[in-house]
């Protein structure tokens, strides 16, 4: 006997989709796996979404093309926080809630921001290399300075900003933020203070990017030649957010010309990096391979969490997090959720 619902699943990166089958066994729902996960083309997807009632996806594009080709679905549900890979206009437009978990892994991102300003100031990773090549000098890290006292630049205070800025402050560093979506009372509230964008640029002796991908928000290329040129050749950047917010070919020249002091980067333009990126030429970037929310108990959350969404909004249930919740007016595809923004 055929499950009530369908719900496509179009990547993912744990070991199984044990709790998400527990989670929608309570409604007699099945999951469509793609075969073909991160790397699913979008005609693959848009094949397997054709009779599905929610969609669930990580890396992997939702396009408009993939998001029409499922008249049923009520539900296009992120695993993670930003969605970017996801047609949030055409699923709106179709009455489709799309969902994502904002919570999930805030101390597994900000613990990562942090351990990577760490490794670059305290020069961690050079001195590493060069003892494996023979060398056990302490000047080879040269220069280090004392982290006490430093200015860390935030933009985007939200919860991974602000958790990150109360673990730097234990740390001594002056904590800098640019949020133009926060007032400067809600930034103080948060441990920060707040400046313009030029003046974070300026002054930071570190700058950790936790903000959204978007070109309508212009962070897209956000950070490009002439934004490397105002911070100070000795600062070091992370981004943990969205490979795109910095100009990858501009990133190299800031770094080969020592307009910066160094990069430590968990996410990239493209994804997984390609072996002839010029990045990986250069001994003052630290790559990780978008690990950040990466743990045992965040990834449990995740899908939990994720599917969670899912079978609300098959139940007639308000999902918990909606990114347009405009779609619920008049509820998914005519169910009967309302809104409560």
């Amino acid at each position: 006997m055929a499950a009530k619902y369908r719900v496509l699943v179009t990547d993912y990166a744990w070991p199984s989709l044990e709790p998400e089958k527990q989670v929608l066994k309570a409604i007699d729902a099945e999951l469509v796996v793609s075969p073909d996960g991160q790397e699913s083309s979008e005609a693959l997807l848009a094949n397997l979404a054709t009779d599905v009632d929610a969609i669930m996806t990580n890396w992997a594009k939702v396009t408009r093309n993939v998001i029409q080709a499922s008249p049923r679905c009520k539900i296009v549900a992120h695993y993670g926080v930003g969605v970017d890979n996801i047609d949030v206009a055409t699923a709106t437009e179709r009455d489709i809630v799309v969902t994502n978990v904002p919570a999930y892994c805030v101390d597994e991102v900000s613990d990562h921001a942090l351990s990577l300003l760490l490794v670059q100031a305290r020069r961690v990773i050079v001195y590493d290399r060069a003892i494996r090549e023979g060398r056990w000098d302490v000047k080879v890290g040269d220069p280090v300075r004392r982290i006490r006292g430093k200015k860390l630049g935030i933009i985007g205070l939200g919860r991974i900003g602000s958790c990150l800025a109360g673990k730097a402050r234990a740390l001594g560093l002056e904590i800098l933020a640019y949020d133009p979506y926060l007032g400067d009372e809600k930034i103080k509230e948060r441990g920060g203070t707040p400046v313009d964008f030029p003046t974070l640029l300026k002054e930071s002796d570190f700058i950790s990017i936790h903000a959204p991908l978007s070109k309508e928000i212009g962070t897209a290329g956000m950070f490009s030649a002439d934004e490397f040129k105002s911070m100070k050749n000795s600062a070091y950047i992370v981004n943990t957010a969205r490979g795109g917010i910095i100009d990858e070919k501009a990133l190299y020249v800031a770094l080969k010309e020592g307009e910066i002091a160094g990069a430590g980067l968990d996410v990239l333009p493209t994804e997984p990096v390609q072996a002839d990126n010029p990045l990986l030429t250069l001994d003052n970037v630290i790559l990780t391979p978008h690990a950040s929310f990466w743990s045992e108990e965040s990834v449990t959350n995740l899908q939990v969490q994720a599917v969670e969404e899912v079978l609300r909004a098959l139940t007639g249930q308000r999902p918990a997090s909606p990114i347009n919740p405009e779609a619920l007016k008049s509820g998914p595809n005519g169910s009967n959720v309302q809104c409560r923004c």
